[in-house]
């Protein structure tokens, strides 16, 4: 089944892109240092940005469903998408956090970090791609399984 996507899909995509980045650089949270004390116990404004960003989605997550049974600009019905609490994520949630604590940066905050004219982040960045892409190696190598869709029987 193809789908078919409001023509304002992909322009708001990347205009909520925009606004994401531009909130990171603006709260300083795409500079390592920033993050790095906030690991540190140093400085605690990452908290208030993530709490925000939580308040924001959590939101978004109960009232949107509530106005409409599909997502306005894609047409696909709201629902949660469930897959099972396995071996993998504590053990990709470690990695990431090592990851997150050696260069002080997260994948979203990373391109807003290359916005705002540090280019010693495309280190991290060619790191974070060459992560993916020997996971994906792996990944490939395992038998298939198909993650469940609540809903789906």
């Amino acid at each position: 089944m193809t789908e078919t996507r409001h023509p304002l899909f992909m322009p708001l995509i990347f205009v909520g892109g925009l606004i994401f980045g531009f909130g990171l650089g603006f709260s300083h949270m795409a500079q390592p240092e920033v993050v790095l004390n906030f690991l540190q116990f140093e400085d605690f404004g990452l908290l208030f940005v993530m709490f925000g960003a939580a308040i924001v989605t959590g939101i978004a997550f109960a009232i949107m469903p509530r106005l409409g049974r599909r997502a306005p600009l894609t047409g696909t019905a709201y629902g949660r998408r469930l897959k099972s609490f396995d071996r993998d994520v504590p053990i990709g949630g470690a990695i990431f956090g090592v990851g997150w604590g050696l260069s002080g940066i997260c994948p979203g905050a990373a391109y807003a970090s290359l916005g705002v004219g540090n280019v010693t982040i495309l280190w991290a960045l060619a790191g974070m791609f060459v992560g993916a892409y020997l996971q994906g190696v792996l990944r490939s190598r395992q038998p298939a399984t198909s993650p469940s869709v609540a809903g789906d029987d």
